[in-house]
């Protein structure tokens, strides 16, 4: 059957734009649907190695290059005051052979440089339109559009966040659940280098993430019960850059937060299934989860890897009625682990429980001192499979010392 574009991306933030430019890059015809984000976002995201990869791959590296600051430490710090401590663990990307673990960009310049690129895209089609109604038969992918006729495609890649209606469309439900948090986010300058290190306090409230921009800068996710980030966002910007250079000990000098602090009440989600028939659910439209550990973006780069592999396989033939389903059992491993992860790791810092502050400060202290599982656990957190499968050469090394 023919189709007036072979795949729909609904949803034009960064996983949209993204998934957009790699199926067009591969020699698919594209339709990208949905406004174009506002700019608002204070927020930065951390590209791990294979994301930042994919974007040179994907021509938009020199672009970003000068926005971003290098990640080549990563360290926790157990900032709680409970009898059970964690020592001080930290992270160092030439340990595993890379020059920086990621790369942390704000989110306004990576859209500002998507929307440029899929401007640029002769096989991408915009509509800055959201869509009124998708169905997905079993033969082709129907979008009404407010005030435009209706489009046709093979496939429907969804990345039209939490409440996706490409998900809603193909009757995939979800799992969803909430956390006693919120996270304020904003970014600051200091007196002190940064020396490209990113420090995540473990506190009782939750995590509290100070991230490396270009220059004296940095971003910083932290995360409180709902009535303190009221507090933190009603101070002055001098109040406020109190609260947080005492909660970073000073380790950066002094701090001066920037205009734009926002706040983000935490919850978790992931679909039943990530993909079905003639559609896939990428980024927040298949899982969701707190900003623990730089895997948001990271996670659905992954899942816009695996419909690289499904889709632009053969990219002159139709896509098959099937590849949804393919795209679900490809990816749920991955997600199901990472949001699990996530998920455990931010219960044990909210736990008052002993035996649940012993097994996590038991666990840093093993990351702290042997240094092969410390090498196995960057990998994995880099590119999932990367440490299993260089763990017969640490085994080895281990033996040979």
């Amino acid at each position: 059957m023919s189709h007036e574009f072979d795949i729909a991306v609904i949803g034009a933030g960064p996983a949209g734009q993204i998934a957009a430019l790699a199926m067009a890059r591969g020699g698919r015809r594209v339709v990208l649907v949905g406004p174009q984000p506002d700019g608002s976002d204070r927020r930065t995201t951390a590209l791990m190695d294979p994301s930042q990869a994919m974007i040179e791959r994907l021509g938009l590296w020199q672009d970003l290059k000068e926005t971003a600051a290098a990640l080549t430490v990563m360290q926790i710090i157990d900032g709680t005051r409970r009898l059970l401590r964690a020592p001080t663990v930290a992270f160092r990307s030439a340990e595993i052979g890379l020059h920086a673990f990621g790369y942390n960009i704000p989110n306004s310049a990576l859209l500002e440089t998507l929307a440029k690129a899929v401007a640029r895209e002769p096989l991408i089609t915009r509509r800055a339109s959201s869509a009124e109604s998708i169905h997905i038969g079993a033969d082709a992918v129907t979008i009404g559009i407010q005030g435009e006729e209706a489009i046709t495609a093979g496939f429907a890649i969804g990345a039209d966040g939490r409440r996706s209606k490409t998900r809603q469309s193909a009757s995939v439900g979800v799992k969803t659940w909430s956390y006693p948090q919120t996270a304020v986010v904003m970014n600051f300058i200091h007196s002190l280098p940064h020396q490209n290190i990113s420090t995540e306090f473990h506190t009782e409230s939750g995590p509290f993430t100070q991230v490396p921009l270009p220059g004296l800068r940095s971003s910083l996710v932290w995360v409180l019960p709902p009535q303190e980030a009221d507090r933190m966002i009603s101070l002055s910007s001098d109040q406020l850059s109190v609260e947080v250079e005492q909660r970073m000990q000073s380790m950066l000098g002094k701090v001066q937060v920037e205009d734009g602090v926002q706040a983000w009440p935490l919850s978790g989600m992931t679909a039943r299934q990530y993909g079905k028939g003639r559609a896939a659910f990428i980024g927040e439209a298949g899982h969701a989860f707190p900003p623990i550990g730089a895997q948001g973006l990271n996670l659905s780069l992954r899942d816009i890897a695996a419909l690289e592999d499904i889709l632009l396989d053969r990219s002159s033939a139709p896509i098959p009625a099937d590849a949804g389903d393919r795209f679900d059992r490809k990816r749920r491993l991955d997600i199901a682990s990472r949001t699990a992860s996530v998920d455990l790791l931010n219960r044990s810092l909210l736990s008052g429980l002993l035996p649940v502050q012993m097994m996590r400060a038991a666990g840093l202290q093993v990351l702290a001192s042997v240094a092969p599982l410390r090498n196995l656990v960057m990998q994995e957190g880099v590119a999932p499979g990367r440490g299993l499968k260089s763990l017969p050469s640490l085994l080895r090394e281990k033996v040979r010392r």
